[in-house]
């Protein structure tokens, strides 16, 4: 069965100011979320083990870590979502097998050929906004760049959408043909978790009501 990708809330502790991880996790589940993705980029394998564990445990969506397969495995998530900096999907397939799921990033002509027809799960294509939660995302490509993008995916691919979105604009790219949405700061950097996710998940939900847009 394919995983349900309406809405990856991405958690990191840095953006959470103190508040308690797997609690946070678990706010953004009740309001939605279908997927919860770990992202510690600076934390150490230790750490981010400990992290995963806890999350794997404690919330009922499936667990994604950013980067670091060997700490998806370790800590029994159901997957691992990697970058054009980590380790290549095609030798991660070659090692695992579904239902753990892979999901890569996407973000430029150069890239999306780079993944190619690897046997992935989903690809992520962003920045479509602009957006402050990764320093190295590049330039916004919009809504127009990420539908180009998405042309290249082998067919069949569900493709997400990741940068700058939220409940105002979920709805573009998922009428844009998106399988779901990716978000950061939007869900966990509001004072209302559960709101936040609820709020994009209903934008989500009603967009793929809708006709697909051009």
């Amino acid at each position: 069965m394919p995983p349900d990708l309406r809405l990856i809330a991405i958690v990191d502790p840095a953006i959470l100011a103190g508040r308690d991880l797997v609690e946070a996790a678990r706010e953004a589940v009740t309001g939605g979320a279908t997927v919860i993705q770990l992202r510690m980029k600076a934390a150490s394998a230790a750490e981010c083990y400990r992290a995963a564990s806890a999350l794997v445990g404690a919330v009922s969506a499936p667990v994604y870590v950013n980067d670091r397969a060997d700490v998806a495995w370790a800590a029994g998530a159901a997957g691992v979502h990697v970058g054009a900096d980590d380790l290549p999907p095609a030798p991660l397939r070659s090692l695992t097998a579904a239902p753990f799921a892979i999901g890569v990033s996407v973000g430029s002509p150069k890239e999306a050929a780079a993944v190619g027809d690897a046997a992935v799960d989903y690809w992520s294509i962003g920045p479509v906004f602009r957006t402050s939660s990764k320093d190295d995302a590049g330039d916004a490509i919009g809504v127009a760049g990420w539908r180009a993008l998405a042309a290249r995916a082998p067919s069949a691919m569900p493709v997400v959408a990741i940068g700058g979105i939220g409940a105002s604009n979920a709805g573009e790219v998922i009428r844009a043909g998106g399988a779901g949405v990716a978000v950061i700061r939007a869900v966990f950097a509001s004072r209302d978790i559960r709101r936040a996710a609820q709020a994009i998940r209903d934008a989500v939900d009603a967009a793929r009501h809708c006709p697909p847009a051009g």
